[in-house]
C-alpha cells in the first residue's frame, strides 16, 4: 500500500512541481533538493537508529510523510513554492529513513534464514506497486486533481503506520552479552589487521558492493530518463501504452526472481559474485532494450532485465544484513547515500546527455560504466580469495552451495 502511494505519489510531485514552480529548472531543482535531502538522511540513519528502535524509526517517517502530503493535499490549489519544498524535504528524508530501517530490520523481524526469502516479499511487492502506482496516476489525477493524489498517498501511510503499530514486529536484536560483546569487538580489532579493509573500517568487498550498487544507482538513471523520450519516438500516439508494457514486463521479471532465489537458495547465503554477475547481466540487458527490437523482444528483454534487477537486490540486501546488528543500520544507511547520489548525480547527467545524443548511446555509455564497475568487484573479490587470512569468518558471511558461494551482494 506505501509503495503503491509513493509511486503514483512520483508522477504526481512531479506534474505538480511544475504546475506551482512553471518551469523546468524548477522541477529538478524539487528533485535536486528531495534527492539531497535522502542523501542527508542515508548519512545519519545510523546514528538515529542507535538512538531508537527501527519500529520507532518506520513508523516516525510514515506519519511524517502522511503530514506532508496531507498539507499538499489542502493545499493543493494555492501551494507556495517554500510549502513544497518542505513538503519534498520531509518526503525525501522520510523515505530514505523508511527504508534504511526496514532492511535493517529484517533479520531481527524473520529470523536470519528466512531473510532471502523476505527480501524476495518485498521486491514482489515493490513490482507490483510500481506498476499499479505508475498505471493510476494519470485517472487519479483527472478525476481528483493533484488533492487526490496527495490524499491518497497520505492514506497509504497512515496504513503503513498502522499495522506496523497494530502488529509491533520484532525490528531489533537484543543487546549482545558481555561474553558475545567481546567476541565481536574482538573480532573487529582483527579485522582491522587485514589486507583487504576497506574504507571505514568496512571488509572491502562489502565497501566494493555499496560502490556498486551506487554506480547502478548511477547507470538506472539513464533507462529512466530515457525511456519516456524513445516512447514518444516509437508510439507517438500512444507514449503511455509503450511504458507500461515495458514496466509491466519489467515488473513480471523482478517477481519471477524471487520464485527462483527462493526455490534455489535453500537456505544458503549468495554473496558478492551472484551480485557483481547479476548488475552485469541486467546493464546488458537494459542496453539491448534501447536497440530498437519489436514489441514482443523488448517485453522479453525487459522481463529478463527485470529479473536481473530483482535477483541483484534480493541479494546484495541479504548479504548486507548477514552483518553484525550493531553494523547493519550503518551498512544500509551508507548504500541509501550511495544509491540516492548515483541516480541524483545520473539523471542530471543524463538529461544533459540527451540534448545532445541519442538515448541508446547514452544508455549504452552510462550502464558501460556500471559494467566495468561490475567487472572491478569481480576482480578484487576474485584477488581477495587468495589472502591467507580467514576474512569471511568474522565479517559474519556464511558459506553456501549456490553460485557465487563464499563472498557478498540494486530505481
Amino acid at each position: 500500500m506505501s509503495g503503491y502511494g509513493n509511486y503514483l505519489n512520483l508522477i504526481a510531485l512531479s506534474l505538480f512541481s511544475y504546475h506551482v514552480t512553471g518551469s523546468a529548472f524548477g522541477v529538478g531543482a524539487v528533485m535536486a533538493l528531495r534527492l539531497f535531502s535522502g542523501v542527508l538522511a542515508g548519512l545519519s540513519s545510523a546514528a538515529l537508529a542507535a538512538r531508537t528502535t527501527h519500529l520507532r524509526i518506520m513508523v516516525g517517517a510514515d506519519i511524517g510523510q502522511g503530514l506532508a502530503m496531507t498539507v499538499l493535499a489542502v493545499f493543493a490549489d494555492r501551494t507556495p513554492v517554500w510549502l513544497l519544498g518542505c513538503a519534498v524535504v520531509v518526503t525525501g528524508a522520510g523515505n530514505v529513513c523508511f527504508t534504511v530501517a526496514l532492511r535493517s530490520a529484517v533479520p531481527a523481524m524473520v529470523g536470519p534464514e528466512a531473510r532471502t526469502r523476505a527480501n524476495g516479499l518485498l521486491v514482489t511487492g515493490r513490482s507490483i506497486a510500481t506498476v499499479l502506482g505508475f498505471a493510476s496516476a494519470a485517472p487519479v489525477i483527472a478525476f481528483g486533481g493533484y488533492g487526490a493524489a496527495f490524499a491518497v498517498n497520505a492514506a497509504s501511510f497512515a496504513v503503513c503506520a498502522v499495522a506496523l503499530l497494530a502488529l509491533r514486529p520484532r525490528t531489533d536484536a537484543e543487546d549482545p552479552g558481555p561474553e558475545e560483546r567481546g567476541q565481536e569487538e574482538g573480532a573487529e580489532r582483527a579485522g582491522r589487521r587485514r589486507v583487504w579493509r576497506g574504507a571505514a573500517g568496512l571488509p572491502g568487498l562489502l565497501l566494493g558492493m555499496i560502490l556498486l550498487r551506487g554506480a547502478d544507482a548511477f547507470a538506472s538513471s539513464s533507462h529512466n530518463v530515457a525511456l519516456p523520450v524513445v516512447a514518444h519516438a516509437a508510439e507517438p500516439s500512444g507514449p503511455a501504452l509503450f511504458m507500461t508494457r515495458f514496466w509491466v514486463a519489467w515488473a513480471i521479471g523482478t517477481i519471477a526472481a524471487h520464485f527462483v532465489l527462493k526455490r534455489a537458495a535453500k537456505g544458503s547465503e549468495w554473496g558478492e559474485h551472484a551480485f557483481a554477475w547479476g548488475t552485469l547481466a541486467m546493464s546488458v540487458l537494459f542496453v539491448a532494450a534501447f536497440t530498437g527490437l519489436p514489441v514482443a523482444g523488448l517485453m522479453a528483454v525487459a522481463a529478463c532485465a527485470g529479473f536481473a534487477d530483482g535477483w541483484t537486490e534480493i541479494v546484495y540486501t541479504s548479504r548486507l544484513q548477514a552483518a553484525p546488528d550493531r553494523q547493519r543500520s550503518r551498512l544500509f544507511g551508507m548504500s541509501a547515500t550511495a544509491e540516492t547520489a548515483g541516480f541524483a548525480v545520473g539523471t542530471v547527467l543524463a538529461a544533459a546527455a540527451l540534448e545532445v545524443l541519442p538515448a541508446p548511446t547514452v544508455v549504452g555509455v552510462f550502464h558501460g560504466a556500471a559494467v566495468c564497475a561490475a567487472l572491478l568487484l569481480l576482480a578484487f573479490a576474485a584477488t581477495a580469495a587468495w589472502s591467507p587470512s580467514p576474512i569471511r569468518r568474522s565479517e559474519g558471511d556464511t558459506h553456501g552451495t549456490g553460485p557465487g558461494t563464499g563472498t557478498p551482494p540494486g530505481a
